[in-house]
């Protein structure tokens, strides 16, 4: 299936992973714990979440949702964006056109 986007890739992925850094806990989706994560330094924290949000773009392609930490990111074909959510609470919304 694959997400269809019509914006630059590369400014679609510095939303989501502004949208992924507010979100409780995505860090975990690497394998990291809560000590792992407050060793590293703001620079390093961005570049692994940088890296989570390439992943949770192609993985929307095959799976619309995907639960990280205490969130949810979620690809809606029809509305052509990614929502993304902590808790109960949609945090974000990137538009793909």
């Amino acid at each position: 299936m694959g997400v269809k986007f019509a914006r630059e890739y590369e400014e679609i992925v510095e939303e989501l992973t502004d949208a992924l850094l507010e979100v409780q806990g995505s860090y975990e989706f690497l394998d990291m714990t809560d000590e792992d994560w407050e060793a590293l330094a703001e620079s390093e924290r961005r570049e692994c979440i940088r890296t989570l949000a390439d992943d949770v773009f192609y993985g929307l392609g095959t799976e619309p949702d995907l639960e990280l930490g205490n969130g949810k990111v979620a690809y809606d074909a029809r509305k052509h964006w990614i929502q993304v959510a902590d808790g109960d609470k949609v945090t974000r919304i990137i538009r793909l056109i």
